[in-house]
């Protein structure tokens, strides 16, 4: 998809994070207090990136998981990383491996797994479980 198509998709605020590496405010986005089951993907190119089950609580935890959909590990080799020195930190940043979109951030932290994806949820669909006949 080219720079034009993409800005008649995706909203301004989508396009600056995903496109531009922009940040979404904390505790603005659809996904920081969502709890359902399923996946999460790439808002661009809608390649599966995580799954619900490990979603960590981003009402609580290290500063940094609060206000953001924060998860604990990425669906094996769907996100790239790379290194980030902007704004004056050093970060790894997180891109869909498909596309090329920026997502967010990992950090380390004391959860199990010892770090913490930081995604901005504007750049990111969501595809609930479905329910299964009894």
């Amino acid at each position: 998809m080219d720079k034009e198509e993409l800005k008649n998709k995706l909203s301004n605020e989508e396009y600056k994070v995903t496109q531009e590496g922009g940040t979404e405010a904390p505790y603005s986005g659809a996904y920081w207090d969502h709890h359902e089951g399923g996946k999460y993907m790439c808002k661009v190119c809608g390649s599966p990136l995580f799954e619900s089950n490990v979603k960590l609580n981003s009402k609580e935890g290290p500063l940094g998981l609060r206000g953001w959909p924060a998860f604990e590990d990425a669906i094996p080799g769907s996100v790239n990383f790379q290194e980030d020195n902007s704004m004056g930190m050093q970060r790894t940043e997180v891109t869909c491996a498909k596309c090329g979109s920026h997502l967010g951030h990992i950090f380390p932290d004391d959860t199990n797994t010892g770090k913490h994806y930081c995604i901005n949820s504007c750049s990111l669909d969501f595809s609930s479980e479905e329910k299964k006949d009894e």
